[in-house]
């Protein structure tokens, strides 16, 4: 009899269901991996959900493992952990993380999990793209022992470079958001909170991750005379108005994109993409990142609750998804 488990599609935008998929049986230098928790990245996955990603980016926004194409029908997701349950045999037993939309079960090439360190739970590793956005991010934007920092918006990579940043010696990490609950989070991970409006100017460097224009001005507004502004907001098809008028020029101030997509350049001669995952997990072991875990659901409930994680209904960070015993 042939296997089989249950995956979650975006069917149509702003639609989802379970699906029975087919299940082929591992070959070498494979595994078969057994789901149980993945990670619901409310940004990037909902703007996919609501079918915003723009033609001209579906190349670029493909998951590894993806199924189908933008905007619908499409199997998309990339937090995954679970057990081996077929493989080699180092391998056999172990708790991983994969690159692997929501799906019970599914079967990957070796090369695709990465087994998490004895230190690291589970049910946190579903954060280790985030965290590696996140390093990605603090390796293009080289901050210095010192540096006044901004982290401008309280979402979940923004609170991972904010927990990241917090770590450096001598640094002065505010994280702004517009959003007051979001500085029992900023306590948890040890870094300063603000409102928009009573944020520390004189800032070296401010890491911009709310998707919002009225962020993104006041990233700019934060900056000391030569600072950068480092851009992780994806704004998928929307059209964003930058105030590059008034001192922007005198001030000589810098505004760079980083994307996780690509190793940075600073790192590229030196690191691969599995070096950069390795370092993601080993920096998970800190359990002040449970904080960016804000809600779970079960796997069987994803078509009712991403369309309220989509609307806001659900407030969150990261939702983890919780897989029982199913095929």
């Amino acid at each position: 009899m042939k296997r089989s488990a249950r995956a979650f599609w975006l069917s149509s935008p702003g639609q989802g269901e379970i699906r029975e998929v087919a299940l082929p049986d591992p070959g070498e230098d494979e595994v078969l991996v057994r789901a149980l928790w993945s990670g619901v990245s409310r940004g990037t996955e909902t703007l996919v959900f609501r079918g915003g990603v723009p033609e001209s980016q579906h190349a670029a926004m493909r998951a590894p493992f993806q199924e189908g194409d933008f905007p619908a029908p499409v199997k998309y997701g990339y937090l995954s952990v679970g057990v081996v349950e077929e493989g080699p045999r180092d391998l056999v037993g172990r708790t991983v993380f994969c690159l692997y939309p929501h799906q019970t079960r599914y079967v990957v090439p070796v090369s695709a999990v990465t087994p998490l360190p004895e230190s690291l739970p589970a049910e946190r590793a579903v954060l280790a793209g985030t965290v590696e956005t996140a390093v990605n991010a603090l390796w293009d934007a080289a901050p210095l022992v010192g540096d006044r920092i901004a982290v401008v918006g309280g979402g979940m990579v923004g609170c991972s470079v904010a927990a990241l940043l917090g770590r450096f010696p001598g640094v002065r990490v505010q994280l702004v958001d517009a959003d007051p609950a979001r500085a029992k989070i900023a306590e948890a991970l040890g870094v300063g909170f603000a409102l928009p409006a009573d944020a520390l100017g004189e800032c070296d460097l401010v890491v911009h991750a709310s998707a919002t224009e009225q962020g993104l001005a006041r990233a700019l507004d934060l900056l000391t005379a030569e600072g950068t502004v480092l851009e992780l907001s994806w704004y998928g098809d929307r059209h964003v108005s930058l105030p590059l008028g008034e001192a922007f020029h005198s001030r000589r101030l810098v505004i760079r994109s980083s994307q996780v997509g690509t190793v940075s350049p600073a790192r590229r001669s030196s690191r691969t993409y599995a070096d950069r995952l390795a370092l993601a997990l080993d920096l998970l072991a800190d359990p002040a990142l449970d904080a960016l875990v804000t809600g779970e659901c079960a796997f069987e409930e994803l078509p009712d609750v991403l369309p309220r994680l989509a609307s806001g209904e659900i407030p969150a960070l990261c939702h983890r998804v919780r897989y029982e015993a199913i095929g």
